[in-house]
């Protein structure tokens, strides 16, 4: 009956050890909007232009170490496709030099369909407009109505998709030394 204070003294005086690791912190106008520490995937653009998808190895002293896989498609005998690895690389960027941290490109294309929609939107408002001025009693205002929708919808699109975000004056990173290795 009296081995709960026991067993909590034990499991409250026992000390836990873990790992402290660097952290950098993206944030939006003083707002957190995301953490990058190691183990955790990142994707950005850096200054020089060179777009990464990588694993976060670690991070030490303002240094992002990164392991990106270079993965590709193969076809087999049997005529099927595997994902093969053909390379792996070991990076490092200082995270001053991150200027857009964004999605990867793949899957849906938002920003395509987008141009799609603008671009067919405004061909069918144009043709609309030829129509009116040729044939006033065909003229139809809900497909002028429809198309400037359309048009619309995807200037929105344009507008909204997946571009990353910028390092500048909405978002800015903030390096957290975590470590117990102080530089002197």
């Amino acid at each position: 009956m009296n081995r709960l204070p026991l067993i909590l003294i034990i499991f409250f005086t026992t000390p836990a050890f873990t790992q402290r690791s660097d952290v950098i912190v993206l944030k939006k106008r003083n707002k957190t909007i995301d953490r990058f520490y190691a183990g955790k995937d990142i994707d950005f653009t850096t200054t020089s232009g060179a777009y990464v998808t990588a694993n976060i190895q670690g991070i030490k002293g303002d240094t992002l170490f990164l392991r990106e896989f270079i993965v590709r498609t193969t076809p087999t005998q049997l005529g099927v496709y595997i994902l093969d690895t053909v390379g792996v690389y070991n990076l490092q960027y200082h995270y001053n030099e991150i200027k857009v941290i964004g999605k990867s490109s793949k899957g849906f294309n938002v920003s395509g369909s987008a141009a799609s929609l603008m671009g067919g939107g405004l061909l069918l408002m144009l043709a609309s407009g030829v129509v009116y001025l040729v044939d006033k009693e065909n003229f139809s205002p809900a497909l002028l109505i429809a198309s400037a929708s359309l048009a619309g919808i995807g200037f929105l699109m344009a507008k909204t998709s997946g571009k990353g975000m910028e390092i500048g004056k909405k978002y800015h990173l903030v390096y957290l030394n975590l470590s117990d290795n102080k530089k002197p």
